[in-house]
C-alpha cells in the first residue's frame, strides 16, 4: 500500500500544464515565487519533500542569475529529466516576455501621450518604495553580524563614491567570505544551509552522475552553442558594431555576475545601459523597472525592456518596432540561456556543492554585499523620482513623490499588500494626478 504521506511526481502532462500556469501567476519578485511554488509543489501536490525543495533553493541561491527561475528548472528536471527543466525554465519567462514585449512597444511608441506619461510618472515614486522594501527585507536577514554589516558599507562606498566595477563588488565580497570562514567561523554562525542528508534526493544524483564527463561536456558544448550562436548570426549580419550584438555580449556578461539577484545587477546594467552605451535614459529605466513589476516572472525581465529601447532608439535601418523586437529577444535570450547551463550541469552535484562550507560563508558575504548595492540603486533611483531634472536641492524636490514612495514602503512593511496592488494604484494615481492638474 502507498503512503500518502510520499511524494507523488506527475505525469509530464500534469507537470506541464502547471507550469504553464505557474508562468502567468507568479507575481511578487522571488520571495513571492518561491513562496508560491512551495505551496503548490510541496504542500498541497505533494510533488517533492520538503528536505529536497530547500535543498534544490540553497542550490541556487549559489548561483548567477534569478533564482526562482533556476529553481523551476531545478524542481522540472529533478521530476522529468532534462526535458522537464526546460519545460519549466522556459514556462516560467514565457509569459513575462510576451507581456513586457507588447508594453514596452505601447511606451516606446505612444509614451509620449500625456495620460500614458502621466501613468509611468506615477509609477517613479512606486519604484522607490519598492527598493526600500527590498532593501530593509534583504538587511534584515543578511547582517546578522558587525563584519557583514562592514561588507554592506564597502560595497555601497565603492560603488556610489569609488565608481567600482559591479562584477569587482561581487567577487572581493564572496573571497572575504571564502577566506574569513577558515579564520573567523563564528562570524557565519547561523549562516549555512545546514546538514546535508545523504539520502535525500540519492537516487537522482546517482542516475545523473554516470558518464559525469561526458554529460557534462555535451551539456557545456550544446548551451554555449546555443548562447553564442544568435549573436553570432547578428554579428554577421548587422556587423561587430551594431547595437545588438554590443546587447549580446553585454547581458551575457551581466548574466555571469547577476549574484544576489535582479535588484543587486540593476545598478551595474542601469549604469551601463545609460550612460555606457546610451540605450536609454535614466527616467526611462526607472519605467522599465515599473512595467517589469506588473507582469508576473522574474524581475530580471527588465532586461527585455532596455533591449527593446535600446533597438528602437539605435534601429540599424529597420523598422523601430522590429528592431526593438530583434533588441528585446536577444537581451532576453542571453540572459536565461546560461540559468540552463547552471542547473543542467550542476544540479548532480548538489549534494557535494552545499557539504563545503566556504561555499556558504561566500555567499553569505555576497548576500551582504548585496544591501549596499540595492541600497546605491535606491538613491539612483530616488534622485532620478523625487527630484525634478536629477538635481537634489529643496526647490527641486517633489513632496507628493516622496508621499507615495512612503506609503508605498509602509503598505509592503507594514499591511503586506502585494506589489502588483501597489504598482496598478502607483499607475492609476499618476493619472488621477494629470486629470486634476
Amino acid at each position: 500500500m502507498e503512503d500518502p504521506q510520499r511524494p507523488h511526481p506527475p505525469d509530464f502532462r500534469t507537470a506541464l500544464r502547471f507550469w504553464w500556469k505557474l508562468g502567468w501567476i507568479s507575481f511578487g519578485g522571488p520571495t513571492g515565487q518561491v513562496a508560491i511554488m512551495h505551496t503548490e509543489v510541496v504542500e498541497r501536490r505533494r510533488w517533492i519533500d520538503e528536505e529536497r525543495f530547500l535543498h534544490a533553493l540553497n542550490y541556487c541561491m549559489l548561483l548567477p542569475g534569478p533564482e526562482a527561475q533556476q529553481l523551476a528548472t531545478y524542481l522540472g528536471w529533478m521530476m522529468h529529466g532534462t526535458r522537464g527543466a526546460l519545460a519549466a525554465g522556459i514556462l516560467f519567462v514565457l509569459p513575462a516576455a510576451f507581456l513586457l514585449w507588447i508594453l514596452s512597444w505601447i511606451y516606446a511608441a505612444h509614451g509620449g501621450v500625456p495620460w500614458i506619461a502621466a501613468i509611468f510618472a506615477g509609477l517613479k515614486p512606486v519604484v522607490v518604495g519598492i527598493v526600500l522594501h527590498a532593501l530593509w527585507r534583504i538587511g534584515k536577514k543578511a547582517l546578522r553580524h558587525p563584519s557583514l554589516w562592514c561588507v554592506a558599507a564597502l560595497a555601497f562606498a565603492g560603488l556610489y563614491f569609488g565608481r567600482v566595477p559591479f562584477p569587482v563588488v561581487v567577487f572581493s565580497a564572496a573571497l572575504f567570505g571564502w577566506t574569513c570562514q577558515r579564520f573567523f567561523p563564528r562570524w557565519f554562525v547561523g549562516q549555512d544551509a545546514g546538514p546535508v542528508s545523504a539520502a535525500s534526493g540519492a537516487s537522482a544524483v546517482a542516475a545523473n552522475t554516470r558518464g559525469a564527463w561526458w554529460r557534462a561536456a555535451r551539456v557545456t558544448i550544446l548551451c554555449l552553442v546555443l548562447w553564442w550562436t544568435p549573436v553570432a548570426l547578428l554579428a554577421l549580419w548587422f556587423g561587430r558594431e551594431s547595437t545588438f550584438v554590443a546587447e549580446g555580449v553585454f547581458f551575457s556578461q551581466a548574466a555571469l555576475v547577476t549574484f544576489g539577484g535582479a535588484y543587486a545587477v540593476l545598478p551595474y546594467i542601469g549604469s551601463a545601459a545609460v550612460g555606457e552605451f546610451g540605450w536609454l535614459s535614466q527616467g526611462q529605466m526607472l519605467d522599465g523597472l515599473g512595467l517589469a513589476e506588473t507582469t508576473p516572472g522574474p524581475l530580471i525581465m527588465v532586461v527585455q525592456f532596455v533591449g527593446f529601447l535600446a533597438g528602437w532608439n539605435q534601429p540599424m535601418g529597420l523598422e523601430p518596432w522590429l528592431a526593438g523586437l530583434i533588441g528585446s529577444a536577444v537581451a532576453t535570450w542571453v540572459t536565461f540561456v546560461p540559468c540552463f547551463l547552471w542547473i543542467l550541469l550542476g544540479a548532480p552535484y548538489i549534494e557535494s556543492l552545499r557539504s563545503k562550507r566556504g561555499l556558504n560563508a561566500a555567499l553569505v558575504s555576497v548576500t551582504a554585499a548585496v544591501v549596499g548595492v540595492v541600497l546605491n540603486l535606491a538613491l539612483w533611483f530616488a534622485v532620478a523620482a523625487l527630484f525634478e531634472g536629477g538635481k537634489i536641492g529643496r526647490d527641486t524636490v517633489d513632496l507628493i513623490a516622496v508621499l507615495v514612495a512612503s506609503v508605498v514602503f509602509l503598505c509592503l512593511w507594514r499591511w503586506r499588500i502585494g506589489v502588483h496592488t501597489v504598482v496598478i494604484a502607483g499607475g492609476l494615481f499618476g493619472l488621477a494626478r494629470h486629470l486634476i492638474g
